[in-house]
């Protein structure tokens, strides 16, 4: 549908932590470690190109850990916003099972929140 003058347009606000000088370097530094391959597709044998790097557990809830590089992975867009209920911006039921299964693997308890 073409923009018409005089309509509002909804757009998201892009948070400025995303521009930091720390948070570029880390987000390259994510996507270098996994070659710049989506880590999702890769579980299944599938080899798709890497454009976003995800936290895990949501900067938003667990900001000690924003900057951990293991609280980060590459996806692809797709397998990112299949990580979200992008009308929330909460987890979906598959972002909340790749928080569980990294908490397993290194030996975390799954916050009560995200438990079965």
């Amino acid at each position: 549908m073409p923009f018409a003058w005089g309509e509002r347009v909804r757009r998201k606000i892009a948070d400025p932590w995303y521009k930091s000088p720390r948070w570029i370097a880390l987000r390259e530094a994510v996507l270098r470690r996994d070659r710049y391959l989506c880590q999702d597709a890769l579980r299944y044998g599938r080899r798709v190109g890497a454009e976003t790097v995800h936290h895990v557990f949501p900067r938003n809830e667990f900001p000690e850990w924003e900057w951990a590089p293991w609280n980060l992975i590459a996806l692809s867009n797709q397998a990112h916003d299949a990580m979200h209920d992008r009308g929330t911006g909460a987890l979906s039921k598959k972002g909340v099972e790749l928080l569980r299964r990294t908490a397993r693997k290194l030996g975390m308890e799954v916050p009560m929140r995200y438990r079965e």
